[in-house]
C-alpha cells in the first residue's frame, strides 16, 4: 500500500488547507472546490486529507458503510439490527473523469432481473464514498450525465438505480471535493453551488518557497516511509486538534449579531437562494470550534464569506472570480453588533491570526528548524504566498502580447475594446453527431429522447423494453415457455438509441488586417465574436482562436474549453497590415487536422470573421479560394460572418462562403433579436403615425 504525502508537509496553500480542515471538523460544511493552475499540488493536498479523518464505525459485512447505531432501513444488504460495529478508516474515493455511469452508481444485472426477478446489484463509487469523501480530479471535465447523477445524490443523500421498473436505493452522503484548472473550462452553476467552499490556488513566485517544495518532494520520493515518519508528530497533533474541534462544535454559539452579518453579506453580494447563508453559518461555526472558542466572531464570518461566496456570487461568464473585500468589510462593519464577545481560547501561533484563528498549528521541519507549513510535488510546486486569514484570489490571466516588438508598427493600431455582447442566433453543425454532451448540434447521446433501438455493442445501459419483447417473442415456444411468463435471453436485449445535443469545436478565424482597422468597426467585430464566445460557453463547446494580419496567421489560442482565455486574447487583439486570408484558412486547416486525431467524435464549426478581402502576395484571392475548398473537401461546417459595411459592398464574404460550402451572415443578421427588433420598430413607427394623425 502506497504512503500518502503528509498533509502537514505541504508548503503554503493556507486557504486550501484551512478549507479541507474545516470539512474534517464539520462535514456539514459540504466539501470544497479547488481551482488553480496545473502543478500546484491540489491533488496532493486532497489525497493527504484521508489520514486526518476520524475512524468510522460500520456494520460488519455491509458494502454500504451503514452506521451500526442507526442503520439505513432501506440498505440493499439489510435489514441490519442496531448493535456493535467494526472500526475502519474513513475513505477518500476518487471518481475518474472517464468513469461510466454504472461505475459511479453501481451495476444492475438486467438479464437476471427480467428473467429471474433477482436484484443482483454491484455497488458503485457512490456507495464506497458514503460517510466519506468523494474526490473528483478535473471535475470540470466530467461528463454531463455523471454531473446529473452527482447532483441528484448530493441533493437527496441517496443513490437510485432504476432500470425498467427494477429499483435499488442506498444512502450516499459524502463530502464532495473537486479540483480543476479554470483554463480547461468552467463548471455548470448547478454543480458549482453544491460545493460548500471554494479556494483559488496559485504557485509561489518566491524562489525560496519553490526550493523547499522540490527539496521535500525529492526526499519523499527517495524514501516515502522515512519522510512520513519524520512528519508523524505534526500529523498526530493536527489529528488531535481536529478531534478536539469536533467535540467542541456542538457547544459553539452562533449569535443573532453573527447571523445578521451572514444574511447581510449574502444579500450584498446577490447570491441566489439560501444555501450560501447556511454554508456560511456552518463554516463560521467550524472556524470558531477550530480556534477553540464557543462563540462566533465577526472575523469568523469574514473568513467564512471569503471561502463560501466567491463561486456563488452573480457574475458574468468572463468576470474574474473572487470577492470585493472592501465591500465585504463595509458590509460587516455596517451590521456589526455591540454584543460580540472578546476572543478567547488558545493562541494559534504566527499563522493563525486571521480568519477566526483559522491557521494550522505552527510546525517545524524534519530537521527541527523553522520550515514552511506544507509541501507539494516536484512537478506540482505549491504556493507559500497566501495571506493569512484571507481568501486567495486568482489574478486574471494575462493574455499573450500580439505585438512582439513593442508599439504598433506602421499601418497598425493598438487593441480596441469590444461593444456590449448580445444574444446570437443559433448556429449548428448539420447532420447527427456522437460527440460530447452539449447544447449545440443534434447527436446520439446517452440521455435524450428515444429514437430507436439496436443490439448492445458492450454493456447494456438503456434497455429498450418494447424492442426486447419483440425480439424475444418469436422464440417463446422453442424455449418452452410455461404460463404467462416471458423467457428473455441475452441475445434478445436491445439498447435504446437516444438523440440529444452535443458540444462542438468552434474555431474562430478572425481578420485583424488594415481593412478591419476602423475603430468603430473593429469594436463591433469584437463585440460579435465576444457574443459568439458567450454562446459557446452556454452551449459547452470547445473554442479556438486564429487571427491573421500582415504577412501571416497566428494561433492566438489553441482549442480549449476555457472561453475566458479566448475572451482575454480577443480583448488584446491589435489590428493593421495586409490581409493574408489564405494563411488564416490554411492555419485553421492544420489546427482542425490535429484536433480530428485528438478527438474524432467532436465535430468542428468554422467561424470566419472577415470582410472577405485578400491582399498580399501573388493572386491572393485565388489562393484564399483554394484554401477554402480544402475545408469544403473535408466536410467542415462553416459560417462566414460578413463584416463589410458602407454603401458600396463587393460581396467577397459571400463568395468565400460558397468556396467553403458554407453560409454567410452579416453582423446585423447575427443578432437573435433582429426580427423582434424590426417588429418593434414597425410598431413604434405606426404608433407615431397614428399619433400625428390624431
Amino acid at each position: 500500500m502506497s504512503t500518502s504525502f503528509p498533509f502537514t508537509a505541504v508548503v503554503g496553500m493556507d486557504d486550501l488547507r484551512l478549507a479541507l480542515v474545516l470539512n474534517a471538523v464539520s462535514p456539514a460544511v459540504g466539501g470544497v472546490l479547488v481551482r488553480g493552475e496545473k502543478g500546484t499540488a491540489k491533488s496532493t493536498a486532497v489525497r493527504a486529507l484521508s489520514a486526518l479523518l476520524p475512524e468510522l464505525s460500520v456494520v460488519p459485512g455491509c458494502r454500504f458503510s451503514c452506521d451500526p447505531a442507526a442503520p439505513d432501513p432501506g440498505c440493499p444488504d439489510g435489514p441490519h439490527e442496531p448493535g456493535p460495529g467494526a472500526a475502519r478508516a474513513a475513505r477518500v474515493v476518487e471518481l475518474p473523469v472517464g468513469a461510466s455511469e454504472d461505475r459511479l452508481v453501481g451495476a444492475l444485472d438486467i438479464e437476471r432481473a427480467l428473467s429471474e426477478g433477482v436484484k443482483a446489484f454491484e455497488p458503485g463509487l457512490l456507495a464506497d464514498a458514503h460517510r466519506g469523501v468523494l474526490y473528483v480530479d478535473e471535475v470540470n471535465l466530467l461528463h454531463d450525465h455523471l454531473i446529473d447523477v452527482l447532483l441528484d445524490a448530493a441533493a437527496m443523500g441517496a443513490s437510485y438505480v432504476e432500470r425498467e421498473g427494477v429499483s435499488v436505493r442506498h444512502a450516499a452522503r459524502f463530502l464532495l471535493v473537486g479540483t480543476m484548472n479554470p483554463e480547461e473550462g468552467e463548471l455548470r452553476p448547478q454543480l458549482l453551488d453544491r460545493f460548500g467552499l471554494t479556494v483559488e490556488v496559485v504557485a509561489s513566485r518566491e524562489p525560496e518557497t519553490r526550493v523547499e517544495v522540490v527539496r521535500r518532494r525529492l526526499a519523499y520520493d527517495d524514501d516515502p516511509a522515512a519522510f512520513t515518519a519524520r512528519w508523524a508528530g505534526e500529523e498526530t497533533a493536527l489529528r488531535e486538534r481536529i478531534a478536539t474541534a469536533r467535540a467542541l462544535l456542538p457547544e459553539v454559539r452562533l449569535g443573532d449579531a453573527a447571523l445578521l452579518q451572514i444574511a447581510a453579506t449574502c444579500a450584498a453580494f446577490e447570491v441566489d437562494g439560501m444555501r450560501a447563508d447556511i454554508v456560511m453559518a456552518r463554516t463560521a461555526t467550524a472556524l470558531a470550534a477550530w480556534a477553540g472558542r464557543a462563540d462566533v466572531l465577526a472575523e469568523d464570518v469574514r473568513q467564512a464569506a471569503l471561502l463560501a461566496l466567491p463561486h456563488r456570487r452573480r457574475r458574468n461568464p468572463f468576470d474574474a472570480p473572487g470577492l470585493d473585500e472592501e465591500k465585504l468589510d463595509d458590509t460587516l462593519e455596517e451590521y456589526q453588533g455591540d454584543d460580540d464577545p472578546e476572543p478567547e481560547g488558545p493562541d494559534d501561533g504566527p499563522d493563525g491570526g486571521g480568519g477566526g484563528g483559522g491557521g494550522l498549528p505552527p510546525q517545524r521541519g524534519p530537521e527541527d528548524s523553522p520550515a514552511p507549513e506544507t509541501t507539494g510535488t516536484p512537478d506540482e510546486p505549491s504556493p507559500d504566498d497566501v495571506p493569512d486569514g484571507a481568501g486567495t484570489e486568482r489574478p486574471e490571466a494575462q493574455p499573450e502580447p500580439q505585438q512582439r516588438a513593442g508599439a504598433p508598427g506602421a499601418g497598425e493600431q493598438s487593441a480596441v475594446g469590444a461593444t456590449e455582447p448580445f444574444r446570437t442566433k443559433a448556429l449548428s453543425v448539420p447532420g447527427l453527431g456522437e460527440g460530447a454532451a452539449g447544447r449545440r448540434s443534434r447527436a446520439r447521446t446517452e440521455h435524450g429522447r428515444t429514437t430507436g433501438s439496436r443490439r448492445p455493442s458492450g454493456a447494456l445501459t438503456k434497455l429498450h423494453l418494447t424492442a426486447t419483447v419483440q425480439a424475444a417473442a418469436p422464440h417463446q415456444r422453442a424455449r418452452g415457455r410455461v404460463g404467462a411468463g416471458l423467457v428473455v435471453r441475452k441475445d434478445d436485449l436491445r439498447q435504446a438509441t437516444r438523440e440529444g445535443r452535443e458540444g462542438n469545436l468552434v474555431l474562430f478565424v478572425v481578420d485583424a488586417s488594415g481593412s478591419m482597422a476602423a475603430r468603430q468597426r473593429m469594436s463591433a467585430v469584437k463585440g460579435a465574436v465576444l457574443s459568439l464566445l458567450l454562446d459557446a460557453y452556454q452551449r459547452r463547446d470547445k473554442v479556438g482562436l486564429i487571427t491573421f494580419r500582415g504577412k501571416e496567421a497566428e494561433v492566438a489560442l489553441p482549442p480549449t474549453s476555457s472561453v475566458d482565455a479566448a475572451a482575454a486574447r480577443l480583448e488584446s487583439l491589435p489590428t493593421g497590415g495586409r490581409t493574408p486570408l489564405a494563411a488564416g484558412l490554411l492555419k485553421a486547416h492544420d489546427v482542425l487536422r490535429v484536433e480530428r486525431m485528438r478527438d474524432p467524435a467532436r465535430r468542428p464549426l468554422l467561424l470566419v470573421v472577415t470582410d472577405g478581402r485578400a491582399t498580399g502576395g501573388p493572386d491572393p484571392v485565388a489562393l484564399a479560394a483554394r484554401a477554402a475548398r480544402l475545408h469544403a473537401a473535408q466536410g467542415t461546417a462553416s459560417v462566414v460572418v460578413d463584416c463589410e459595411s458602407g454603401p458600396v459592398r463587393l460581396g467577397l464574404a459571400g463568395a468565400l462562403a460558397r468556396d467553403l460550402d458554407g453560409t454567410a451572415i452579416t453582423l446585423d443578421e447575427l443578432r437573435a433579436d433582429r426580427l423582434a427588433g424590426l417588429v418593434r420598430d414597425v410598431q413604434q413607427a405606426g404608433d407615431e403615425r397614428r399619433g400625428r394623425a390624431a
